[in-house]
This record gives C-alpha cells, sequence and structure tokens, in this order.
C-alpha cells in the first residue's frame, strides 16, 4: 500500500468561514491553508488531541468573524491535518506532503521537541515559515533554521528557579536524584536540572535516562531508594511518568519532594494516577490564572479564552492549548503585517513579531525562540493544579509528601 493511500487523514478543510462554492484559483488566493502533521495515534495521542482541539476552537472563532483581514479583504483560513502515528520517519513525510501535495502556505509543529526538529528540517528545505507551539528545547532551534519559531520560552530558565524556590520551601534539601527520558525535551529538561541543581549547592546524588519505551523502572528505582534523595525530578511524557510513579510509590521512594516534568499539567495525569498524584510537582509555560488583557488576536484576553475553551471541552486548558493558539494568532498576525501569505514575507514578519497574546509576550529571538520569562511550579494539590510561583499569581502553599 502506498503511503498516500495509507494515511489517515483527520481533517482536510476544517472548516471554511463562508459558504458556497470557490473556484480552486480563488481558493489559492483568497485562503491561508495550515498544515499540520498530528500525533493523533500512538504514545503521543493523547498530547495531539489537545492540539487538534484547540485549533477548531481557534478556527471556529476565526470563522464567526468571517475570516481575517489581509490588505483590504477578508482571508479564508483552512486547516490539513495528517495523523502520523507518533513516528518520527512519518510525520517528516507527512510534512513534505503537506507541502508538496496540499500547497500549505505554513506548517505547525506537532507535540514535542524531537518531532518537531524533523519537520523544521523539512520546512527549512522548502523555506516554508514553520510555528511550533510544544518544543522548548533549545537543541531545536540552534540548527540555524531560518523558517522555525517557537511559541514557547526555554525550557533552561525553569529549573533554575525550581531550584531556588524549593531550597526556600525546604530548607532540609541537599540530595536530588534526576531520572530522565532518553529523548530530546525529557533529556534536556533532565540536564538542565542536574546542572541548576549542582549550581545551587545541592547534592545530585543520582542522575540517568531511561530508553524510549521502557516499562520497568525498578532497576533505577531501587538505586535512587539507596541515594535516598530529598528531591526525586523525573521527565518524560504522560504515561511514561504515570508508570514512574506507580513504581516510586510501590517501591517505597518517599521523597518530600517528587517533581515530574511534564505529566501534572494533563488532566490524563491526574485521572490515571488518583490519590497517588497528590502533592506531584512540575513546571510548566502557562497557567490560565494568568491575566492578559488588550491582547492581539481571536481572544483579547486570558479570560476570554478560558471562558470558550471551558465551554467547548469542559475542562480547564493546560500550556498546549494555549501555546497552540497563540501560535495560530501569531501566524495571522504576520500575515497580516505582510500583507500577503507570500512565505517570504511571512517569515519576515514573523522574525519580527513582538506582540502581546491572550497566552502573553511573543517576541522572537534570533534562533526562533519565544524570549523567555518567569513560567508557573504547580502541584496536584487534592483534586486541583494549584500555582506555586511566580508570586504574581500564587493561589496555594506548596505541600511535602509525607
Amino acid at each position: 500500500m502506498t503511503l498516500k493511500r495509507s494515511l489517515t487523514v483527520a481533517a482536510v478543510a476544517m472548516g471554511m468561514a463562508m459558504a458556497g462554492s470557490m473556484s480552486v484559483a480563488a481558493a489559492d488566493d483568497d485562503t491561508l491553508v495550515i498544515g499540520a502533521p498530528l500525533a493523533l495515534t500512538g504514545g503521543l495521542a493523547d498530547e495531539g488531541k489537545k492540539q487538534k482541539d484547540v485549533w477548531k476552537l481557534w478556527l471556529d472563532k476565526i470563522n464567526a468573524a468571517g475570516g481575517i483581514d489581509v490588505a483590504g479583504k477578508k482571508m479564508q483560513v483552512k486547516f490539513v491535518e495528517y495523523d502520523y502515528q507518533t513516528d518520527g520517519k512519518r510525520a517528516g513525510q507527512l510534512a513534505e506532503k503537506l507541502i508538496t501535495d496540499d500547497g500549505v502556505d505554513v506548517l505547525m509543529a506537532p507535540f514535542g521537541s524531537g518531532h518537531t526538529k524533523i519537520i523544521a528540517a523539512v520546512a527549512e528545505r522548502y523555506q516554508v515559515p514553520m510555528l511550533a507551539c510544544v518544543a522548548s528545547s533549545v537543541s531545536v532551534y540552534d540548527q540555524g533554521f531560518k523558517y522555525l519559531f517557537g511559541t514557547l520560552a526555554p525550557n533552561t530558565g525553569m529549573t533554575e528557579s525550581m531550584v531556588e524556590f524549593f531550597k526556600e520551601k525546604n530548607p532540609d534539601l541537599k540530595k536530588v536524584a534526576v531520572y530522565g527520558r532518553d529523548d530530546v525535551f525529557p533529556k534536556s529538561m533532565a540536564t538542565a536540572l542536574a546542572n541548576s541543581a549542582e549550581t545551587g549547592g545541592l547534592d545530585v546524588v543520582y542522575n540517568e535516562l531511561y530508553a524510549v519505551g521502557t516499562m520497568d523502572h525498578s532497576a533505577a528505582i531501587s538505586a535512587i531508594k539507596s541515594a535516598d534523595p530529598d528531591w526525586v525530578y523525573m521527565t518524560g511524557y504522560t504515561q511514561d511518568l504515570i508508570l514512574g510513579r506507580k513504581q516510586l510509590a510501590d517501591m517505597g521512594v518517599s521523597a518530600p519532594i517528587v517533581t515530574m516534568v511534564t505529566g501534572p499539567a494533563y488532566r490524563e495525569f491526574t485521572e490515571g494516577l488518583g490519590k497517588l498524584a497528590d502533592g506531584i510537582t512540575s513546571s510548566t509555560w502557562w497557567h490560565h490564572s494568568t491575566a492578559y488583557t488588550d491582547a492581539v488576536g481571536a481572544w483579547s484576553s486570558t479570560a476570554d479564552f478560558y471562558e470558550d475553551f471551558t465551554a467547548a471541552y469542559k475542562s480547564d486548558p493546560d500550556y498546549i492549548a494555549a501555546s497552540c493558539a497563540a501560535a495560530a494568532d501569531v501566524l495571522v498576525n504576520a500575515v497580516k503585517v505582510a500583507g500577503s501569505k507570500d512565505k517570504q514575507a511571512v517569515r519576515d514578519a514573523l522574525a519580527a513579531t513582538d506582540i502581546l497574546t491572550f497566552y502573553g509576550p511573543i517576541d522572537f529571538g534570533d534562533n526562533g525562540m519565544n524570549q523567555g520569562r518567569e513560567m508557573p511550579i504547580i502541584q496536584v494539590q487534592g483534586e486541583d493544579i494549584k500555582v506555586l510561583y511566580p508570586e504574581s499569581i500564587v493561589n496555594a502553599d506548596m505541600k511535602m509528601i509525607k
């Protein structure tokens, strides 16, 4: 079976703002076509569905306004999405298909730094602007790509603030164990935390990586238990961390601080663990407690976005939803500034972006990453996610795990 025949089309032409037929030529001139390879099945399906859902919400908002205003006329917006089944090689193939067969004007990257890096290389080869909304590893942006732009801030600032905050909250904190998934983003977070811990005067008593797909962490957890850390820091994706937390509990690891990045930001993590999720800390790029107003884009404030999202999906939006919706707003702003969907003009407008969205400020640096800022530290408390830091949005005190 050919690749083209085997593709799962998640949503083609998700919506046109205006009813009625349109000639192919007119559609080419008057429609902004956004391509998105998404992980809708496989290990990252939970994360891929979050992207798909929020882009539908965003597109519905754009359609309700009749499209976008570009150079004095209305331009329609269309998404073309394919399921790459959490397979990096397939993601690259589908990105190329979106460019060469579907003729997309811009690409949206899927979840994760590793797969974003693969697709960024394809976008660069064809000189197609690409927005990444869930890739924060600096290693993705240090390749010299000129067409890649990311709405997440660098992940390194997260670990520095976390070390200082936890030392303040627990003066007895001396030893930390670091256990990371051997994959681009989780590995970079584990490395950053180990470095920040050492710089902050903590003793890193365990620092190892586990292979993608690992189902038995008992050997590593046994070593961690023997090291008797005050803080266990584990990185990975939602299912990795659910499994890791269960095995930590089964083997009696009782550190007063357990941090998992990035699982606790997701409803799937807390629902999957129940009471075992209580007390787990994490870091994230955004929380709906932020209160940005007078924003550019489909939503003029954080509160407006929160209201629409909760009405549509009956749950709180996390940073994936917010960052990906903001990435779409940034794209529209760049098209408006460019006055067309010309790829080079849009790319140049993206490079010059300095705007405030409901998600927060977007100001791309020379490498295409959004500039750093204080990012929330969160904790599962009961059935809720509470914000511990920064002071401007704190809504709970930190609790130690007993």
